[in-house]
């Protein structure tokens, strides 16, 4: 079995994973945070919605998560994920030490993580489209990567629908290839791990922001990998 052979059987059951329920103990974790999330300041929860808003529209209308890559377009897939997974432990350390120092500094420092972690986030993912040889200055791949973001940070149902999406892309009339913002910010909110809304605790928020940052990353990168992967190999 070739490597892309082995990626693509790899991917494939990955595609298999996303229709699976989440675990007890998530679902659980999900009813807690909903409890505290109705106590948390409007602050906290309109912090989460302008930066989604904003990222979206920097994502869409300029360069700024653009930063120019050198990518071979003679890569074999293996040299491009050799190369991803190198981006990708860089920007997982980036992150996890982002956490932790927002982390250390309380609530007030810990809720500016939340627009300092989606920048990392989606200049990882714009890195990743360049090295799967996706042309990342297209509006219509930038609406693709969006959507591979939703996919990574969404509920159950939310996930399933996204999913059509994103791995039949190619297919797909244009008129839905568009983003909705709000369903973005609802489902990534929700979906942030309950132990993330403890970073915003002073003392405990830096070990939570370290561990909870490299986590959520490494969590994209694996969704970002396989929806490629996909894409690319199922042709």
């Amino acid at each position: 079995m070739n490597y892309e052979e082995k990626a693509l059987k790899e991917a494939l059951r990955w595609r298999r994973s996303l229709d699976k329920r989440s675990s007890l103990m998530q679902r659980q974790s999900k009813r807690v945070q909903a409890a505290v999330n109705n106590k948390i300041p409007d602050k906290v929860h309109n912090v989460v919605t302008e930066s989604i808003r904003r990222m979206i529209e920097t994502a869409l209308t300029t360069s700024e998560y653009v930063r120019p890559l050198e990518v071979n377009p003679e890569w074999t897939l293996e040299e491009r994920e050799q190369k991803l997974e190198e981006i990708l432990k860089q920007y997982k350390q980036t992150a996890a030490f982002e956490g932790a120092g927002t982390g250390f500094g309380g609530f007030w420092l810990g809720l500016a993580d939340f627009p300092l972690f989606l920048s990392i986030k989606m200049k990882f993912l714009f890195d990743a489209g360049q090295l799967y040889g996706f042309n990342v200055d297209s509006y219509e791949e930038k609406v693709f990567l969006l959507h591979v973001f939703m996919l990574a940070f969404s509920s159950d149902d939310a996930r399933r629908s996204m999913k059509g999406v994103v791995l039949d892309w190619d297919e797909i009339p244009q008129s839905r290839k568009h983003i909705d913002w709000k369903t973005l910010q609802i489902e990534y909110r929700d979906t942030l791990d309950f132990v993330k809304l403890l970073q915003l605790f002073p003392g405990i928020g830096a070990v939570v922001g370290y561990i909870a940052n490299g986590r959520l990353l490494q969590h994209l990168g694996e969704t970002t990998k396989n929806a490629s992967r996909l894409r690319l190999l199922s042709n």
